[in-house]
């Protein structure tokens, strides 16, 4: 499902929809479940897109070619007006109900529904092996959480078969949180290590039986989460597939600055280095990046950048970012550019008095986040601290007390932020 405003994202989404939002400076969200399905002989991928989808479009066929004798593909459905229906998506549910023609000219017996915008690793045939071995009608994917967390998901309560018997929508009442808690004799049997009360909340990962999906989505409810489970909790058999690893659901800002940063530690929770099931993305024939005596700590460097004698720690440094000397980088996501200015460019630009492209010489950036094809000026200096948690500029906004300098952004030579 690809389809979102992706709104709590904004300014990250302003041109762009949410699954296509660059991630650990060369990938896209969208890479991450579209990775889990070709890592789990799962070939046959559709992404339902609706909202400023043309980057997404246009990293989808670059990046996802099969051959023509495996059957495979990743196809895109986007919303569309026709003679009997003038309606753009109105949920995920709607989404799916919209393109039930297509899915339906395969022969298969599940259909497994993702979120295009979250961070986990999971072979999906374990779920799908759980579904057929309980004689489930929709099995759900859940993970254990905290009573914080909770408040912010939707949560499920199980029976010791795993058949899921009840749904809270983001529980705040504590008298609720605490009918909910998995029971602490349960901890073991499921294999959750966390501490404190834990509470199941769901992945927005389905299981639907074939004939099942059709009965469920003839009608008019809009979204999954919200109308479809719910009310099959009551009529079908609906299953927890308890989850137990890494997953964070990219919904905020603090969101997804945190799990790209986290990326840069020593042991990220997330393993892109993890070849047994690697993490497929376009590829682009880029030269090896180039440091000119930087000093870094702590950080992930991806291809085709220029790094002089700038100091760059605990950061994401993204493809092509080229970085002046001086400037010193700390807690950062620099989602670098598209394309390498020419020389003619950066002539005209410093005839102008106007940036060339990537980070000048002598800048101080700290929690911030550069979005792609920038220009930020000599002796810059971009911080959050004093300043509001929300703040919208000209410049640049803030989000979550993290500033961000928007795609083609230009922050002018000597701008303190």
């Amino acid at each position: 499902m690809g389809g979102g405003q992706g709104t709590r994202l904004f300014p990250l989404t302003k041109e762009r929809a949410k699954p296509a939002v660059p991630l650990a400076g060369k990938y896209r969200l969208v890479d991450i479940p579209i990775s889990n399905c070709i890592n789990s002989g799962l070939r046959r991928v559709y992404l339902l897109t609706q909202f400023n989808s043309a980057s997404l479009h246009r990293h989808i066929s670059q990046s996802y070619k099969f051959d023509h004798f495996s059957g495979g593909f990743v196809e895109i459905l986007a919303a569309e007006q026709t003679y009997a229906d003038t309606s753009w998506y109105q949920g995920t549910a709607d989404a799916v109900r919209k393109n039930m023609i297509h899915f339906m000219n395969h022969d298969w017996d599940y259909i497994l529904i993702l979120s295009g915008d979250q961070l986990y690793r999971m072979d999906f045939r374990t779920i799908i092996s759980q579904h057929k071995e309980t004689g489930a009608d929709i099995t759900l994917g859940t993970i254990p959480v905290g009573r914080e967390e909770a408040k912010s998901l939707g949560i499920m309560q199980m029976a010791a078969d795993k058949r899921i018997t009840r749904f809270e929508e983001k529980p705040k009442d504590p008298a609720v949180l605490d009918s909910l808690k998995l029971p602490i004799d349960w901890h073991e049997k499921l294999g959750i290590n966390g501490q404190g009360d834990q509470l199941l909340a769901s992945m927005g990962i389905y299981v639907f039986n074939r004939d099942i999906i059709r009965r469920v989505l003839d009608n008019s409810l809009a979204d999954f989460g919200k109308h479809v489970i719910p009310k099959g909790i009551d009529e079908l058999r609906v299953f927890s597939y308890v989850f137990q690893g890494y997953w964070e659901d990219i919904g905020t800002i603090r969101a997804f600055f945190e799990a790209n940063l986290d990326l840069a530690n020593e042991l990220p929770r997330f393993n892109f280095f993890d070849m047994a099931a690697p993490i497929f993305s376009r590829p682009r024939f880029l030269p090896g990046s180039k440091i000119n005596g930087a000093n870094i700590d702590h950080a992930v460097i991806t291809d085709g950048c220029i790094l002089n004698r700038a100091s760059i720690s605990f950061s994401i440094v993204g493809l092509r970012s080229i970085v002046g000397e001086g400037t010193v980088i700390n807690r950062s996501i620099l989602m670098g550019n598209d394309y390498f200015e020419s020389q003619q460019s950066i002539a005209e630009s410093q005839t102008a008095g106007r940036p060339r492209l990537g980070i000048g010489a002598n800048c101080r950036i700290e929690s911030t986040i550069v979005d792609k094809n920038a220009r930020i000026g000599d002796n810059v200096v971009i911080s959050p601290r004093g300043k509001p948690d929300s703040v919208d500029h000209k410049e640049y906004y803030i989000r979550d007390g993290i500033v961000i300098i928007p795609k083609n952004g230009v922050v002018p030579h000597g701008t303190v932020i």
